[in-house]
C-alpha cells in the first residue's frame, strides 16, 4: 500500500482519542462530517453489499473501525484489516467483540494472499482506502479476492476519485496532471468508470458504479464502484 505512511501512521495520534472521524480523515475542511454524511454512506454501502445476516464480511483498510461497526448488527462477523498500529489498537478498544467481530494489523495486498482461510467470507468491504493502493497492490487485492477468496461475491469499494471529474475537486488554474496518478498524493490515485471496468475485467470482476445524492459532501468528484463476480480468469498483467 503505497500511502504517505508517516502520515497515516502518525497524523492519527495527534488527534483526540475520540475523534474517530478525524483520524481516519473523514473530515471536511479539517472538521469532522456530520451524522448525516455518516448515514449516507451507511446507506450507500447496506444497499450496495446487500448483506445478509449469516455473511461473514472482510473490511479491508477498515482503519480504526469507526465505519465497520454500523454494520456489525447486518452480518454474522466481520474482520476488519489495517496496517496502522494505532488505529487497529483504537478500533480494538472500541470496537472488537471477538470472535465474531475483530480488528488484524496488516497490509491489504499482503493480507490476501497470506489469508490462511480465505473460503471463510462472503463479502468485502473497502472504503476510502483504495486509491491509496500502488497499482501493483490494488490489481493483487482485486485479483487475489477472486481466485483465492472464492466464496466472496459482491466487493464494495467507497469514495473512489473519479479522474474525469478532477477539475471540479482542483481550484481553477491549478496543474493536477501529476496527482492523479500518484497513489501517495493526497487524494490518492484517481480513475474513471472506465478506468474501473478495465481493471474490473482483467481481475474477473463485473464492475458496477454508485453515484451519492447531491447532499453528500463529496458527490461531485467521488463516485462508489461495486464488484460482481464474472467468472472470467483474471489476467496477471493487469495494473490499472
Amino acid at each position: 500500500m503505497n500511502f504517505p505512511k508517516s502520515d497515516y501512521k502518525e497524523y492519527p495520534k495527534t488527534l483526540a482519542a475520540d475523534d474517530l472521524w478525524g483520524q481516519v480523515r473523514r473530515t471536511v475542511n479539517g472538521k469532522p462530517v456530520s451524522d448525516e454524511q455518516i448515514a449516507l454512506i451507511v446507506e450507500a454501502i447496506r444497499a450496495g453489499l446487500a448483506l445478509r445476516g449469516d455473511d461473514r464480511v472482510l473490511d479491508l483498510a477498515c482503519g480504526n473501525g469507526a465505519l465497520s461497526r454500523y454494520f456489525f448488527d447486518e452480518c454474522a462477523s466481520m474482520l476488519g484489516v489495517d496496517y496502522s498500529p494505532y488505529l487497529i489498537e483504537v478500533a480494538r478498544r472500541h470496537f472488537a467483540r471477538p470472535p465474531r467481530f475483530d480488528f488484524r494489523l496488516g497490509e491489504a495486498a499482503g493480507y490476501v494472499l497470506a489469508e490462511a482461510k480465505p473460503e471463510r467470507f462472503d463479502s468485502v468491504l473497502c472504503y476510502g482506502s483504495f486509491p491509496f493502493f500502488s497499482p501493483a497492490d490494488a490489481s493483487t487485492v482485486l485479483r487475489e479476492l477472486q481466485l483465492r477468496f472464492v466464496n466472496v461475491r459482491r466487493v464494495y469499494i467507497g469514495n473512489l476519485p473519479d479522474r474525469d471529474l478532477a477539475h471540479r475537486f482542483y481550484a481553477p488554474g491549478t496543474n493536477y496532471a501529476a496527482e492523479l496518478d500518484d497513489p501517495a498524493a493526497a487524494i490518492g490515485l484517481w480513475r474513471s468508470e472506465s478506468d474501473w471496468a478495465a481493471l474490473a475485467q482483467a481481475t474477473g470482476w463485473r464492475a458496477r458504479f454508485h453515484r451519492m445524492p447531491a447532499a453528500f459532501y463529496a458527490a461531485h468528484y467521488r463516485f462508489d464502484v461495486i464488484l460482481d463476480r464474472a467468472g472470467d480468469t483474471p489476467n496477471p498483467e493487469a495494473t490499472r
